[in-house]
């Protein structure tokens, strides 16, 4: 029996290294998380919030349920919206707008 633990300690000497080698792997998977996961998602966040902030009336909007229209007026939290073709009117709250295309854009 003591050959065998004798071989074992021949073969596998112990090393001083393990702890880093084992938290090597983590410390690069979290810098990587952030740059492929966090980062994009705060700069979408932070695109969405400005363009929250920048509509204005007569901006034609897309809400996150589908529904297109035109503003009418802004409210604090919310939005009146013109759709067509009955020209029905929809108050929306602000966080429920996808996208904007601002009347200058649909000129052109």
């Amino acid at each position: 029996m003591s050959v065998i633990a004798s071989l074992a300690l021949i073969s596998y000497p112990p090393t001083g290294a393990g702890g880093i080698a084992f938290l090597l792997p983590l410390l690069i998977i979290i810098p990587l998380l952030y740059l492929l996961m966090i980062r994009p998602q705060q700069k979408r966040q932070k695109q969405w919030q400005a363009m929250l902030s920048s509509i204005k009336a007569g901006d034609r909007v897309t809400t996150a349920g589908g529904i297109r229209g035109t503003i009418i007026s802004i409210k604090d939290d919310a939005i009146i919206v013109r759709v067509a073709p009955d020209n029905l009117k929809l108050e929306v709250v602000k966080n429920a707008i996808a996208s904007v295309t601002t009347q200058d854009g649909a000129s052109q």
